[in-house]
């Protein structure tokens, strides 16, 4: 008995857990269904048979039928592409043609639509032979067609995959998307102006309508000359302004104005007065955000250089080492906090360009997939651009030079006058401009004679005959150099004889002065004092050139005589 109870336990055991499998599975299969489409009970029922032209297996097949249905006109078939479930069957026939109508002109002068990139598979599952997308491989029940604006609110047109039944599945554009039909086409339908054109301009032509192949030009042209005219009217002001920086300005300001003038008048002439396809739309759109944002930014970079060319003139003036080094480090901070500038202008103005075009969201993936490739590629293309920006961020806030240091670079004395992204501009003692890659000068030893102090010795020689009194030379050169207002620390005034020969001696002096370039101007004029009181005083003290004819000594003080043959004779330069 206890044998026949146990057999019987392990039977219902086993016929519970069949069940149990057989409705998870029934469930799971359900599950699975939901994910595919949806199920209704009816579709469109007050529309009638679909015709043959309607095709809606895939998304992209359904969308391309729809706009050719509606190219033809035919808007009642085209009717079919849409899901009318909100909409009773009387009211799914009557405004089922005009909602056809109103959607075929949005996605004319919407968003550009691109057909090709619309899944090709009945079940829209996502492809990504890169393997990016976590979801590749994943069926979809409704995808995204077109994403607009209106009034400040965002509007989706999506398909979705319908089956009604046992039934194929059909694509349509979903109900909460045809219930945003009429606001969508108050904001892009056709405008006021179009009523007035011919019926025989409104046919396509190509990309474009007839009438849109000749508006275009005339509008182009308008915006132009309403460009030109603010051009010309801020470079009469910049005229009319008191000199300055103000007048700098205005007269840097006239194009990026114009354009911005420009972009704005067409944006307000597209929202009231001309609407034209998306093709032409879409183009309009990204260079008009293009437009305005690089003549925003180019403003304000102007304005950042007025600014720094006001305080260049109010604290350091001319670029020289003859100010204090405090306000030459604060002149080459500003150089390095304008490019700081500049690179963070450039990236938020190039973030807020392809944020506004949403090529983040169209191009994100295919972005992602070659972004290594793309690192690559402006690695090696941009090598030397890079690295001369780095160089100058270096050189900017190490500061082995600054703006008007003086500095002498192969061979040439010159003053930095500018340290920008790629380049240095060196302004040379002749008033020359040097201009010289970061990596460049980096690269090649330098001298900066202003990086401690602009003091500099300079010497000059003499050459003089071995008769002259190097006492009264030193006495004189001490005289002149104290003279010299350029000439600083006169205890450290030097002159000695530092070389002989045969027939002279070289005589050195040194002097300390405030910074080179005077001191070099201070070194000509006592080299020229003393060559004036040598001449004037004692023009025997010149070298000469002696030819020794004999071995006598005539420096002795014996008894002049004839000189014969054997005897010197020496050669005085002629006065």
């Amino acid at each position: 008995m206890k044998v026949i109870s146990s057999w019987l336990a392990w039977g219902l055991l086993v016929l519970a857990l069949t069940v149990s499998s057989l409705c998870v599975a029934q469930t799971q299969g359900g599950e699975s269904e939901n994910l595919r489409w949806f199920a209704v009970d009816a579709l469109n029922g007050g529309l009638g048979e679909p015709p043959e032209e309607a095709n809606r297996v895939t998304p992209r097949e359904s969308i391309r039928s729809f706009m050719e249905l509606t190219d033809q006109e035919e808007y009642e078939a085209a009717a079919h592409m849409l899901n009318l479930s909100d909409l009773s069957e009387g009211e799914q026939r009557e405004q089922g043609r005009e909602l056809a109508r109103k959607l075929a002109e949005i996605f004319q002068r919407g968003e550009w639509l691109s057909i090709s990139d619309l899944p090709g598979r009945e079940d829209a599952v996502i492809e990504d032979s890169a393997g990016q997308n976590p979801r590749v491989g994943e069926p979809r029940r409704n995808i995204e067609v077109s994403s607009l604006k209106a009034d400040g609110e965002t509007y989706d047109i999506r398909l979705g995959r319908y089956r009604v039944g046992d039934q194929e599945p059909v694509w349509l554009i979903m109900p909460v998307s045809v219930s945003y039909i009429p606001v969508l086409y108050e904001q892009y339908g056709p405008s006021m102006l179009e009523s007035y054109i011919p019926e025989r301009f409104q046919s396509s032509f190509g990309l474009l309508r007839i009438w849109e192949w000749i508006a275009i030009p005339v509008f182009l042209l308008f915006v132009g000359m309403v460009g030109w005219g603010v051009h010309r009217l801020i470079g009469l002001m910049s005229k009319w302004l008191p000199a300055g920086v103000s007048t700098i300005f205005a007269s840097q300001i006239g194009l990026p104005a114009a354009l911005i003038t420009m972009s704005l008048i067409t944006q307000m002439l597209l929202d009231y007065v001309v609407s034209f396809s998306a093709v032409a739309t879409t183009t309009f759109r990204v260079l008009l955000i293009s437009i305005l944002a690089w003549g925003a930014g180019t403003i304000a970079l102007r304005l950042v250089d007025i600014i720094m060319l006001r305080m260049t003139r109010r604290l350091v003036g001319e670029i020289d080492d003859t100010k204090p080094r405090d306000e030459r480090r604060l002149l080459t901070s500003l150089y390095a906090l304008r490019r700081v500038i500049i690179l963070i202008t450039v990236t938020g103005v190039s973030i807020y360009i392809l944020g506004q075009i949403q090529l983040f969201e169209s191009l994100g993936l295919s972005i992602l997939a070659s972004a290594s490739v793309l690192a690559v590629l402006v690695g090696v293309a941009g090598q030397a651009v890079l690295g001369n920006i780095l160089a100058s961020f270096q050189l900017s806030f190490a500061k082995p030079i600054r703006i008007g240091d003086l500095v002498i670079f192969e061979g040439q004395w010159c003053y930095v006058e500018g340290i920008f992204y790629t380049f240095i501009r060196l302004r040379s003692w002749d008033e020359r401009r040097v201009i010289v890659p970061v990596t460049y000068f980096t690269s090649k030893p330098f001298e900066n004679l202003s990086v401690k102090s602009t003091k500099m010795y300079r010497f000059l020689e003499l050459t003089l005959h071995l008769s002259a009194d190097i006492g009264l030379v030193r006495d004189k050169f001490i005289e002149f150099a104290k003279e010299e207002s350029n000439v600083i620390e006169h205890h450290k005034l030097l002159c000695y004889v530092t070389g002989q020969t045969g027939t002279a001696q070289t005589v050195s002096c040194y002097l300390m002065t405030s910074d080179p370039l005077s001191g070099w101007a201070a070194e000509m004029n006592v080299r020229e004092k003393l060559m004036t009181f040598i001449r004037d005083n004692h023009p025997e003290w010149w070298p000469r050139e002696i030819v020794v004819i004999s071995h006598h000594d005539i420096a002795r003080g014996e008894q002049a005589k004839r000189p014969e043959e054997g005897d010197s004779i020496e050669v005085k330069p002629s006065e």
